[in-house]
């Protein structure tokens, strides 16, 4: 298991790093089908992992280097990230674990089809 949750860190921390994504998009749906977790215990365990923001700090250094980061902006983001997650965790733990995955699957497409439209 624990050789799982280190590889499922890296292939996150490879596509966070270049399309800026890892927690929602590729470790909870990792966490659920591979580690077999319940929707809620992979979404507390990816936020708890995103929590120490080690690998994300260092990806985040590299475009910050390169001109391609606005702290203040991101603070801000941030910010509203932590209200957010303590409304929705709120809501995810209260809601029933089909639900959750089915809604989170629906949010998946709905995204991947506006990114190709545009």
């Amino acid at each position: 298991m624990i050789t799982l949750l280190i590889i499922i860190g890296v292939c996150a921390g490879i596509l966070g790093g270049i399309f800026g994504l890892g927690g929602g998009i590729i470790i909870v749906p990792s966490l659920i089908q591979f580690a077999k977790m319940q929707p809620q215990e992979a979404v507390g365990t990816s936020l708890a992992a995103m929590v120490v923001p080690l690998g994300a700090a260092v990806g985040a250094y590299n475009y910050y280097r390169a001109g391609h980061l606005t702290p203040k902006y991101a603070l801000m983001i941030a910010i509203g990230m932590a209200a957010g997650a303590f409304i929705g965790s709120w809501i995810a733990t209260n809601v029933d674990g089909d639900a959750l995955r089915k809604a989170f699957a629906l949010l998946m497409v709905a995204m991947a089809v506006k990114l190709w439209i545009g």
